[in-house]
């Protein structure tokens, strides 16, 4: 099965109903996508998900508020990170994999410092540590959304790619791609941005995570000219996380790892395949 052909499931914890889709061979220790800002289900780059779940279970859910899930969005990080554990925990899993892209990489690295026994491997996107400051992201993204409406082209052309002709090249690409499943999810609201962009900034203003608590086997991955979340805040996440590994994209933004699919996804199951530990 591909990505734009797995079914959305729901499962209620609480008040809540967790709309989510799962894919590749169940058994084992599964691989959870933590998605970005203003997004849902359908925002996942095919190209990768199906990568993932030739070898390994893939999960993939929106948070409270957002997409089909129920509920408000929380205005702050801890909350989303509350939700996400629930969710899991929900489904029946006392380990995962973690792939955090953005906000979900925020989420990732809350997660496992508050929960570490949760978390085998961690991944972390386009993203920065706690404490560094995220102002830039509410200022970039309403620019962009403005750029789009009046060029009547998706933000995320903007957001996450650069305007030369191989950047225009990647966001065309990208776009079709993410248009290839015919049952939509929800689309995300207005005021439910603007709630994550509270908790983006309130997280970023928030004291530093010690992450050199972190011991998981940990990837970091952008773009080198990312103008949501600097660039160089990857590589201050590998300096703070001790062994982890960092890959940088050349002439990329926030969704190089989007652009550069074909070397990320093979990248990205490298990563994540068992070093012989029993799942």
């Amino acid at each position: 099965m591909a990505y734009r052909d797995a079914p959305t499931r729901t499962v209620d914890v609480g008040d809540v109903t967790y709309a989510y889709r799962e894919l590749g061979p169940k058994g084992g220790i599964p691989v959870v996508f933590l998605v970005h800002l203003a997004a849902n289900l359908d925002n996942w780059d095919p190209r990768i998900v199906d990568a993932v779940a030739a070898h390994r279970h893939v999960i993939a859910f929106d948070n409270r508020g957002l997409g089909a899930t129920t509920g408000s969005v929380p205005t702050d990080v801890e909350a989303m990170t509350r939700d996400a554990v629930a969710f899991i925990r929900a489904l029946g899993y006392q380990r995962v994999d973690l792939f955090g892209f953005s906000l979900g990489g925020m989420v990732a690295q809350e997660l496992v410092v508050r929960h570490p026994e949760l978390v085998r491997k961690l991944v972390l996107t386009g993203t920065g540590p706690k404490g560094a400051s995220m102002d830039a992201v509410s200022r970039v993204t309403f620019y962009d959304i403005f750029r789009g409406a009046i060029t009547r082209s998706d933000p995320k052309e903007f957001l996450f790619f650069g305007r030369d002709a191989q950047g225009r090249g990647a966001a065309r690409e990208f776009m079709r791609r993410l248009e290839e499943r015919s049952d939509r999810d929800k689309a995300v609201s207005l005021p439910a941005i603007l709630r994550q962009l509270k908790a983006i900034k309130a997280w970023g203003r928030s004291a530093p995570h010690d992450l050199s608590t972190v011991r998981q086997p940990t990837l970091i991955a952008n773009g080198d000219n990312d103008r949501m979340v600097d660039s160089a805040l990857s590589g201050e996440l590998q300096r703070r996380i001790d062994g982890s590994e960092l890959i940088i994209y050349p002439n990329s933004g926030h969704g190089g790892i989007f652009q550069y699919h074909e070397k990320f996804a093979p990248a990205l199951v490298g990563f994540l395949a068992d070093s012989g530990e029993e799942l």
